[in-house]
């Protein structure tokens, strides 16, 4: 564990509020962002948060260094952002452009091809609302399994791990995930012509 860490918890377990404070300020960012990745909302996010920082306050003393800080947060981060999902009405039609500005969605990235700015930005927009679009349309454990696999790069038995999943589970999971991803994006690759696309829907050719 990180040697700041590691100093914080231990004041934080003995009861120093500003050693937690600490770290908070350390990792809300990275909470922030795997939230917001789970959940596509920048309000669900900040929820998250809030509610992932409340029970590592409360759980603490049963926190074992033998991880580090910042995976057993971002397992709390995992578990509320999941149950958050679980609660949702199926398909509630969130606005495309939700989100933080200039964040791509789901962490894409767009890369300069040789395409005017405002062609690559009006394709680079419509990529993002149809991954978030494709991403709403996902079971909470789809979703979930999928962030966690192609966007955070976690392996498959941490993701088991964090939905309470056997491997062949897992792995099941993240597959229908991605095919229903590759079919919401199908009408964005132009057989002719595949290389615009090709980095932008990379993550969803990916077999689990």
């Amino acid at each position: 564990m990180d040697d700041h860490d590691a100093h914080d918890v231990a004041q934080a377990r003995a009861g120093s509020e500003l050693a937690f404070r600490r770290l908070v300020e350390r990792h809300a960012r990275g909470v922030f962002q795997l939230a917001f990745r789970l959940t596509g909302s920048e309000p669900d996010a900040d929820d998250v948060v809030q509610e992932t920082f409340l029970k590592a306050y409360r759980e603490l003393k049963r926190f074992e260094a033998r991880s580090s800080f910042r995976t057993w947060v971002h397992r709390i981060t995992v578990n509320c952002a999941y149950d958050m999902l679980r609660q949702r009405p199926r398909h509630r039609g969130e606005s495309l452009d939700a989100g933080p500005a200039n964040a791509p969605a789901g962490g894409i990235e767009l890369e300069a091809d040789g395409t005017s700015w405002p062609d690559r930005l009006a394709f680079g927009a419509e990529i993002q609302g149809r991954v978030r679009a494709a991403l709403d349309l996902l079971t909470p454990t789809e979703r979930t399994a999928f962030v966690l696999r192609h966007f955070e790069g976690r392996s498959l038995e941490e993701i088991g791990e964090a939905l309470g999943l056997r491997t062949g589970a897992t792995k099941h999971s993240i597959f229908r995930a991605v095919q229903k991803m590759r079919r919401a994006l199908a009408p964005l690759v132009d057989p002719a012509t595949p290389g615009k696309a090709e980095q932008e829907l990379r993550p969803f050719q990916v077999q689990p």
